[in-house]
């Protein structure tokens, strides 16, 4: 167990002195060269699986591939697998790890601060020098804990600057997307920064007033709701595409389709400009105090200085729950940068920092072939084999890492209806793409045993036959995404059913 005070460490050594003295080291060392498919060593349990995998599959069915494996949590012996090698996109699966490498370099208590820092005394409510707003990369900061940063600014006793307003996020790298192969306009693909606001998302609202449209960019939480220009939107006379994106060097520039707004509604969209949002917001929330800024500059380095306002997120592990719960993709890229930046490496990319992590899943972890090409599964680039994931999985239950920090998941009927006290339970983590599903996590049955499983699927032919798609969700994409959710129904069911004894 890890206690409170220091960062949990993960190392090879620790993983496998802790899997040596059980069974586990044995059925997970030396993995064959070809995929088997292990029977349950009792009898009684085969005869409680009425009908084979593929025949599930066909039922229901699931095209594509399917992986999957389920070992005892305590030994860690093999209880049934099909494809356990066969290296699949883990999609959102993939930030299970990724809070697993967090904690290991940064500690359950760490917390990212975010500053207001002055660079000479503040003197009859003038600061003489600059104002700095210093990112330390909490994927969390929304505009009212802006708000509250610029009250706390004024309660200092400033209301004037004789120097720059100035805006430094060099504690992380700057990316304008988490990855470019999705659509320009989804919300849950934004930028990434060491300043980040509002999971670096823009409120788009519009209304049909007279015959035209209003429409409003605002960045928008529950207490404050300032306008913004660094994102910008027009009204325009096509069918498709929904929604363009440019980037006209200061600002966001987007465009959408007059037919598809309707009589009026509101979704976010990116911000690729996180900085220049968090500045423009910042400025507006100081005015509403009576601070006057200056136009931004965006800084390197920041400069030495005292810091009036310091804004703490909550810890570490508060953050990863919340991220596993919500799939927060933000959260996920800045808690694996952030990992990555603590071990000392300076990745010029996502991929980079996302090898860094590959590579620390498959020493510390047993991940022996994970590939992983982000720290949120974004990307269907990345893959991972159920074997490896239950190895991974095996070893942060042994540490203590993961079990409590993911999300329960309750057991449901054919028709999508949560069966309430089912004797499964289970705590896990989804993943989701287009044509691509995935689950893994730890199962108890009826309190008699506990069970580590993995489940990866895909069916990349259709995938890649709709990337052309201007549609969020293709069409299939749904149907498809059912399916595999109901194979992964029953597979639980029969595991509780064969396993509990």
């Amino acid at each position: 167990m890890r206690d409170g005070s220091s960062p949990l460490r993960l190392t090879r050594r620790a993983v496998l002195g802790a899997l040596m003295g059980t069974a586990a080291g044995a059925a997970f060392a030396n993995a064959p060269v070809r995929s088997i498919r292990p029977e349950p060593r009792d009898p009684e349990l085969a005869r409680n699986f009425v009908k084979p995998v593929q025949a599930l599959i066909d039922e229901i069915g699931l095209t594509g591939k399917v992986g999957f494996l389920v070992a005892d949590a305590e030994t860690g012996e093999v209880l049934e697998a099909r494809s356990p090698l066969l290296p699949l996109p883990p999609a959102s699966v993939t930030k299970a790890i990724t809070a697993c490498y967090a904690l290991d370099a940064l500690g359950p208590d760490h917390r990212f601060k975010t500053r207001i820092r002055v660079t000479g005394p503040v003197v009859s409510g003038t600061v003489q020098g600059d104002i700095v707003l210093v990112g330390g990369g909490d994927p969390g900061l929304d505009t009212d804990a802006l708000g509250d940063m610029a009250r706390d600014l004024k309660a200092a006793g400033v209301s004037a600057l004789t120097g720059a307003f100035r805006v430094c996020s060099e504690a992380l790298p700057t990316f304008a997307s988490i990855d470019p192969e999705q659509p320009e306009h989804v919300g849950y693909n934004p930028s990434v920064s060491g300043l980040n606001l509002n999971y670096n998302r823009v409120h788009f609202q519009w209304k049909r007033e007279q015959g035209d449209y209003t429409v409003s960019m605002d960045a928008r939480a529950q207490r404050f709701s300032p306008t913004v220009s660094v994102a910008r939107m027009r009204v325009v006379d096509r069918r498709e595409p929904v929604y363009t994106y440019s980037d006209a060097g200061g600002s966001d520039e987007w465009t959408v389709a007059r037919p598809a707004l309707g009589q009026g509604g509101s979704r976010w969209l990116p911000v690729r400009k996180p900085e220049a949002y968090v500045a423009e917001v910042f400025e507006a929330l100081a005015r509403a105090h009576g601070i006057a800024l200056p136009r931004a500059e965006f800084a390197g380095t920041p400069p030495e200085g005292e810091d009036l306002v310091v804004r703490e997120s909550k810890p570490l592990d508060e953050i990863l729950r919340e991220m596993l719960l919500w799939s927060t993709n933000l959260t996920a890229e800045v808690a694996g940068l952030s990992a990555t930046a603590a071990r000392g490496r300076q990745p010029a990319t996502l991929a980079d920092s996302a090898d860094e992590m590959s590579q620390w899943a498959r020493d510390a972890l047993g991940a022996g072939h994970a590939a992983l090409v982000d720290h949120s599964g974004l990307s269907d680039a990345s893959r991972v084999s159920a074997r490896d994931m239950v190895d991974a999985l095996l070893a942060a239950r042994k540490i203590g890492a993961l079990p409590g920090l993911l999300k329960e998941i309750p057991m449901r009927d054919e028709a999508g209806n949560v069966l309430p006290d089912h004797p499964v339970k289970i705590r896990a983590k989804t993943g989701t793409l287009n044509f691509v599903s995935a689950l893994a996590g730890y199962v108890s049955v009826a309190g008699k045993r506990d069970l580590v499983f993995a489940y990866f699927s895909a069916d990349m032919d259709a995938r890649t036959a709709s990337e052309n798609s201007d549609d969020e969700v293709p069409a299939g994409a749904r149907t498809w995404k059912s399916r595999s959710r109901l194979l992964q129904q029953k597979l639980i069911e029969r595991w509780g059913t064969a396993f509990s004894a």
